[in-house]
């Protein structure tokens, strides 16, 4: 079989010398190629490269079934059975349907009687033999069984001129109209519908096709090539591929639910860029001892490069350790030795409080004035992972820093943040937490779960935290927290957080999440 650049050079020097290719089945015989290939591998080839232009021509022709094609090979049924009776003597039916196909016997032995071709030779009695009444013979009900058929030639040879109709057919030699509707009539022959092309020359033809150029290098340049090169034009009017990103995660629709909230209520947004803390901030400022549990390893991603930060407020931090060691203002502290190798360590924070507490020394600092602030963020724990648990979340914290405000300004605020959820019946627990006191757990009932469900912490936060930052002692500051998992699960119907958030997240279930809006 000729290669696809030798088919491709015979047709364009052909087209060149002629004008055109008035058949392009017959070119392909020539060349000894299927036409199919000619067409796929060089002729829309070179039709894209406007060497040629082609015009489409429709044809007919008779060809054979796949019935015709065995009875072309071996002889119509008629024929094998004709040849399957001796020459000489009979044959039963049944013995011939031993030897041959039992349907190709039935379709062959109308046709070989309508052709005159074989004869059922008809039962002889005996001479003498007295007449038997059907009546006496057969019991009541009882059916004769059916006598064999003789069979013997009637004529010594045949002429099978079906089976030469069918191969004059196979060779593509034309048959009269009343042959063809004949083997027609028995589903031998079809008429099959079929294309070729007039090829002719394009408005690019050459007897080689040159690929277009899409860059322009500084060899071209230098050797001043691209005076003779071409060059394949832009499409400035491509759209391009539709984008298949821009799905928005569930957690990120919940989150902006809440920060609408805490923006309506008039909160201020804290910069939580921050997911490497310093000891320091994230546990010493909160006035939590380092002795305490939650600074184990077990609890706390600690890193080993950079291991420790790189300065804390020195005035602030002797302040802190005064605080831890010996107390102020009424308390005791903790009363153990303070180590400023231990406030250094940095880790991945365990909550935004760690932000709070950054933005509280900060107020201090520039002259204090009433806060309301917010944050919502991804924090870090060294916990086991299951289905309600990972080992990185987001916490969503307000607080409010403000003189006189009390214990009932909290749980007012809480119940009012709540409602806008379309949370109305809340209860709270009172609770211990190293930086409030008082401090309170937050419960709201689910209607969906009927069951009261803890949403989160609060509290306010300890003298022992805010005086060391500098706050008039008369200022306060009430804060609540909790995740955001936990309401996106309960929103999205979703009972693994890992169906949520991780690596075995569906992404399908992502672009096709409902939008979500709170009951506010």
């Amino acid at each position: 079989m000729a290669a696809a650049e030798d088919v491709e050079d015979q047709l364009l020097q052909q087209v060149d010398k002629q004008g055109e290719i008035e058949d392009s089945r017959k070119f392909a015989e020539s060349i000894g190629v299927n036409h199919d290939k000619v067409l796929g591998d060089t002729i829309k080839s070179l039709l894209a490269y406007e060497l040629i232009t082609t015009k489409t021509v429709a044809h007919t022709r008779w060809e054979l079934t796949a019935e015709g094609q065995q009875y072309a090979k071996d002889g119509t049924p008629e024929a094998q059975l004709f040849h399957a009776v001796p020459e000489q003597g009979t044959i039963s039916r049944e013995e011939i349907e031993a030897k041959l196909n039992k349907d190709l016997v039935t379709i062959g032995f109308n046709r070989a009687m309508k052709e005159r071709w074989l004869e059922v030779e008809k039962e002889k009695k005996p001479e003498g033999a007295p007449e038997e009444k059907k009546e006496a013979k057969k019991e009541k009900g009882a059916k004769a069984p059916p006598k064999p058929q003789i069979v013997k030639r009637k004529v010594a040879t045949i002429d099978d001129i079906v089976q030469k109709q069918l191969q004059s057919v196979a060779e593509g030699k034309e048959l009269s109209e009343k042959d063809l509707k004949a083997l027609q009539s028995r589903k031998l022959v079809e008429l099959v519908t079929f294309k070729s092309f007039v090829i002719s020359k394009g408005p690019k033809f050459a007897l080689k096709r040159t690929k277009a150029l899409t860059d322009m290098t500084k060899e071209m340049m230098d050797s001043k090539a691209w005076k003779g090169a071409t060059f394949k034009d832009y499409n400035f009017a491509a759209l391009g591929l539709p984008p298949s990103g821009g799905s928005l995660h569930p957690l990120l629709k919940v989150r902006a639910q809440f920060r609408k909230i805490f923006l309506q209520m008039g909160f201020e947004e804290m910069p939580t860029n921050n997911f490497v803390e310093s000891s320091f901030w994230n546990f010493d400022a909160l006035f939590q001892p380092q002795q305490h549990p939650a600074r184990d390893s077990h609890d706390t991603f600690f890193l080993k490069a950079p291991e420790k930060c790189r300065s804390v407020p020195e005035d602030y931090m002797k302040r802190v350790k005064e605080m831890h060691e010996h107390g102020g203002g009424g308390s005791l502290g903790y009363g153990y030795d303070w180590q400023y190798s231990e406030a250094a360590k940095n880790l991945l924070r365990t909550h935004t409080t760690a932000v709070s507490s950054r933005m509280l020394y900060k107020l201090a600092q520039d002259g204090f004035k009433p806060k309301k602030y917010f944050s919502i963020d991804r924090v870090f724990r060294n916990e086991a992972v299951d289905r309600t648990h990972l080992a990185e979340f987001h916490q969503i914290e307000g607080l409010i820093c403000d003189r006189g405000v009390t214990l009932g300004d909290l749980l007012g605020t809480i119940e009012q943040f709540f409602s806008r959820l379309g949370m109305n019946e809340i209860r709270f627990k009172p609770a211990f937490n190293p930086y409030t006191e008082p401090s309170a757990e937050i419960f709201g009932y689910h209607p969906q779960l009927k069951k009261w469900v803890e949403l989160g912490n609060s509290g306010m936060f300890r003298p022992e935290m805010l005086q060391p930052m500098g706050l008039p002692p008369d200022v306060n500051v009430i804060a609540w927290g909790f995740g955001l998992e936990r309401p996106t699960m309960i929103l999205y119907n979703i009972d693994n957080i890992r169906d949520l958030f991780g690596h075995k997240v569906n992404l399908n279930v992502i672009r096709s999440n409902p939008i979500c809006r709170l009951g506010y």
